[in-house]
């Protein structure tokens, strides 16, 4: 779906004016166009929905401002059914035949990875607002030249594992005395290099890890893997989960696993997860670059609240880096003065931007994760969040936390 918006009148001139005045080569027709931003999602997806969703929320703001020099930002969408290939078949259209100026897409790794070869050969700048692998930006460190059209808009795997390992030290080491975990995730493209970094930085804060079990996002049953997990009694689950979330977590519940969890659960950012779990979310703590009540920064805040009022629940992570990425495309398309590719590409390199989950800015050529976000204080940081009462509520970093950490009777810390 998509909507057309044509400026006529003095919204025009000012189009025309801006152009002039940017150097621009546009005819008056050409200056009032709007600039297209698609967005192939997972709009179906408990962690997929708040995309598209997001970012036309950033557009609307945008627009009601002037837009870009006069030009409206137009938000095309493609449901992507979770599918690479439907993802593919979105994006050559997208590029093709609705003419857009640069595409945010997906959550999901394995699609961003197959969208990368097509952002190359279409010339066109690409951004995922949720995706996590390494080997996202490696192709560009790789081959700069070819996949610099590609940008990582959230944190990659190997940030995110020393975004939970911060927040566990200070937490569960430091907070609670835990000694022990068990790293659970899904077999997908974005937890290999996350259990790498989990393998890595565990052990240093002080948690050694006892297992790692990796499972089939298909699995329904989750007994078994709960029954090994609790024969190594360790202190903490540490967890990479995405593609699933409701089904462990219900089960984590419902057989009384007496140990919490903590890590990455995609799904548990979207504030409807406590309804699909019938609030058997209680007590799980997961990681997250915002969250409600969460002010990372002083946009944070008054884009939840604007997001709940129009669509009715706080978005999942990838609405907050969606919303932003609108933003600081359409700040890095004025800076450029043009919708040129390479041009976009050169002033998106040089962003610094405030959005709604910290600082953001891009690695640069010459480290490995080339065009992925900087992580680190006074950049992004992520936070830790712990659903409590069926709510959301901030427990880390300390200077932003609401609460301290609470857990269902069924947990049982054995570190004192």
């Amino acid at each position: 779906m998509s909507f057309k918006t044509s400026l006529c009148g003095s919204a025009s001139l000012i189009a025309l004016a801006g152009a002039i005045a940017l150097g621009l080569s546009a005819g008056p027709a050409r200056a009032a166009d709007p600039i297209k931003i698609g967005v192939i999602a997972e709009a179906q997806a408990i962690a997929g929905a708040s995309i598209p969703q997001a970012a036309q929320l950033a557009a609307d703001e945008i627009n009601a401002k002037g837009g870009v020099d006069g030009r409206k930002i137009e938000i095309v969408t493609y449901d992507n059914h979770s599918s690479s290939a439907d993802s593919v078949r979105a994006f050559q259209r997208a590029v093709n035949e609705d003419k857009v100026n640069a595409v945010i897409t997906s959550y999901i790794s394995e699609v961003v990875l197959a969208l990368e070869p097509w952002a190359a050969r279409l010339k066109t700048v690409m951004v995922t607002p949720g995706a996590a692998s390494n080997e996202i930006t490696k192709a560009v460190h790789k081959d700069y030249d070819k996949n610099k059209y590609t940008f990582h808009g959230y944190l990659t795997s190997a940030s995110l594992a020393l975004s939970v390992c911060d927040a566990a030290k200070d937490l569960l080491v430091d907070g609670k005395h835990m000694k022990t975990a068990v790293i659970m995730s899904e077999d997908a493209a974005w937890t290999k290099p996350l259990d790498v970094g989990y393998q890595e930085c565990l052990p240093k804060i002080g948690l050694k890890v006892l297992d790692h079990i990796r499972f089939s996002p298909d699995t329904t049953d989750f007994t078994p893997i709960f029954n090994k997990i609790e024969a190594s009694k360790p202190d903490v689950i540490i967890t990479g989960i995405s593609h699933v979330g409701v089904q462990p977590t219900v089960q984590w519940k419902n057989q009384q696993v007496p140990i919490p969890m903590f890590g990455i659960s995609s799904q548990a950012t979207n504030e409807t997860f406590g309804k699909d779990t019938n609030n058997a979310s209680e007590g799980v703590l997961y990681q997250g670059v915002s969250g409600p009540g969460l002010a990372i920064t002083p946009k944070s805040l008054p884009f939840a609240d604007a997001f709940k009022k129009k669509f009715g629940n706080y978005p999942s992570y990838a609405g907050y880096t969606s919303y932003d990425e609108v933003y600081y495309l359409a700040d890095a398309i004025k800076r450029a003065g043009s919708t040129d590719s390479d041009k976009m590409v050169a002033a998106l390199e040089k962003t610094d931007w405030e959005g709604t989950i910290g600082r953001v800015q891009f690695y640069g050529k010459d480290n490995q994760f080339t065009h992925g976000l900087k992580y680190g204080k006074g950049l992004i940081t992520g936070a830790m969040l712990q659903w409590q009462d069926g709510k959301q509520v901030p427990v880390w970093p300390k200077e932003v936390a609401k609460g301290e950490l609470k857990f269902p009777s069924f947990i049982k810390l054995t570190s004192k």
